[in-house]
């Protein structure tokens, strides 16, 4: 089994309770930098926004809150899926890989992703393939884990190490696991794709007017600029 469908394998149980336990295991901040990672989109209204890796579709809910937007939802993962249709009936949600979107060029006026180089083979290969469903002049923004850096890493550490792995083993076996495996994941895609090559990949996909930010002292990172 490859990583991709091992990690596919790891969070398709999890639908049900993803949100609400994200949002404890990250100590009540993933909720707050989806909401984040939605305020840095230029959409209007009438416009559609593709996002990717939607999972139980937090994104694509707080787009329509804040934006008044439509949206569509892609994930690879039928489990993640169908509880996301659950939720939100009223949101197309479309199963695919971010590697090779179904859909044409230019289809979208703006796209987010979560959580997802980590998972992908080529981060510089899918990111040019979710520039290209976007039109031009479109907003593209992501939201990925991040380590902080400085006084605050070995705290990191500690976090990811004792009291995540911990922490999941009091909510369930499968949230064990996703304790015992995320920082590993995270700590290990910073050592091939530190920061200033993961920004140089998005000028290199076409993208304008890159910015980032990181947000919760380090632990997270947001990414954002707009179609060339």
């Amino acid at each position: 089994m490859n990583e991709v469908s091992t990690t596919r394998a790891l969070f398709a149980p999890l639908g049900p309770t993803y949100d609400r336990y994200a949002a404890l295991l990250s100590l009540g901040q993933d909720p707050r930098w989806r909401r984040f990672l939605v305020s840095r989109v230029d959409v209007a209204a009438d416009d559609v926004v593709l996002d990717v890796a939607t999972g139980t579709g937090a994104v694509a809910r707080e787009l329509i809150r804040q934006k008044n937007c439509t949206v569509v939802g892609v994930d690879q993962s039928p489990e993640m899926l169908a509880e996301a249709r659950r939720r939100s009936p009223g949101i197309r949600f479309v199963e695919g890989s971010a590697d090779e979107l179904p859909f044409p060029d230019k289809s979208f006026d703006a796209l987010t992703f979560t959580y997802l180089f980590r998972y992908v083979p080529d981060p510089a290969a899918t990111l040019r393939e979710l520039v290209r469903v976007v039109r031009p002049g479109g907003s593209i923004a992501a939201l990925e884990f991040a380590v902080p850096q400085g006084i605050l890493r070995p705290a990191w550490e500690v976090y990811v190490r004792a009291a995540l792995p911990a922490a999941g083993r009091l909510l369930s076996r499968g949230w064990a696991e996703v304790g015992a495996f995320l920082g590993g994941s995270i700590r290990d895609f910073y050592a091939r794709w530190p920061e200033e090559r993961l920004l140089e990949a998005w000028v290199d996909a076409g993208v304008e007017s890159v910015r980032a930010r990181h947000l919760s002292t380090g632990g997270g990172l947001v990414i954002w600029g707009r179609r060339g």
